[in-house]
């Protein structure tokens, strides 16, 4: 029983000891990545703290690691099923593939979602056809190439001449709605730690914050939007998310789908799913609150 006890202890302790470090991505792009199991963890520390109580551990071992896993896991459980305000303005945000062999079908998908704006990511050559196809309906177009696989935005409404923005991983349009101002910000982030997502993030930042006026940002942020890098962003673009993250991304596992494609808006906003239409990404059809 005492080595039942030692190992649930010592159980307890790596587990909060990993969802404390996942706070410190500003300090290193690896806590970033722990960030990502940051509800796993806190769902494992409270079956961990329950059976070291059953266990007769030291009570403030056990009581002290479920005030962590509460605290920790309390804002991410809200975040899969906090929905936002009803919003005024649609986007359809979407990373493409950029070998997407199902073009007719995603562009019938966003004609029936009729949206305002358009995000894109993985815009390839090959899926640029895309774009042509619905410049009817969304005839203002922005494609930032970026080593073969750029960012988009498409949009109907009217753009401000001369006010585009390209950046790796990054394009950007302001446009005018109601007489008023509106960037249109499509991100593609780079995968996290041991890759370069840190960096891109830092290179990013300065872009956003020098966006004048209200920003809608829909994006594939490898990411999930409680990790500093995400918040990092939405902070310079002055944006809160919108609805409920969802798992939008499953290469790994057919079972495990990541919540990496965000959208945000300056008051938040409602978000559904849509297929996957040849990606691995599910696309989101957002109503932003402005």
């Amino acid at each position: 029983m005492k080595l039942v006890r030692v190992a649930l202890g010592v159980a307890m302790v790596l587990t909060v000891l990993a969802i404390v470090l996942g706070y410190l991505g500003a300090l290193h792009p690896a806590a970033d990545s722990l960030a990502v199991g940051r509800g796993i963890a806190a769902a494992a520390l409270i079956v961990l703290a329950a059976l070291g109580l059953g266990a007769g551990l030291m009570r403030w071992i056990a009581l002290g690691s479920l005030v962590v896993a509460v605290t920790a896991g309390g804002p991410v459980a809200l975040a899969y099923v906090w929905q936002g305000p009803p919003g005024t303005l649609s986007l359809y945000q979407k990373n493409m593939f950029f070998r997407n062999a199902e073009l007719l079908g995603l562009e019938a998908d966003i004609r029936a979602m009729a949206p305002v704006a358009l995000t894109l990511q993985e815009v390839s050559r090959p899926n640029k056809a895309l774009l042509e196809a619905l410049r009817d309906m969304l005839p203002h177009q922005l494609h930032c190439p970026d080593q073969g696989r750029g960012s988009a935005v498409a949009t109907s409404l009217v753009p401000v001449p001369g006010a585009e923005v390209c950046a790796p991983g990054l394009a950007a349009m302001q446009v005018m709605r109601d007489d008023k101002t509106l960037w249109i910000v499509s991100v593609h982030l780079y995968w996290p730690w041991p890759y370069r997502q840190a960096d891109h993030t830092a290179a990013l930042l300065p872009v956003l914050e020098g966006l004048e006026g209200p920003v809608v940002m829909g994006g594939d942020f490898n990411m999930v939007r409680w990790a500093w890098s995400v918040r990092a962003l939405a902070d310079a673009a002055r944006v809160r998310p919108v609805g409920a993250t969802a798992g939008t991304f499953a290469r790994f596992s057919p079972w495990l789908w990541l919540p990496i494609d965000h959208v945000f808006a300056p008051r938040g906003g409602r978000v559904s799913p849509r297929g996957a239409f040849g990606s691995d990404h599910l696309g989101l059809v957002a109503q932003l609150e402005l």
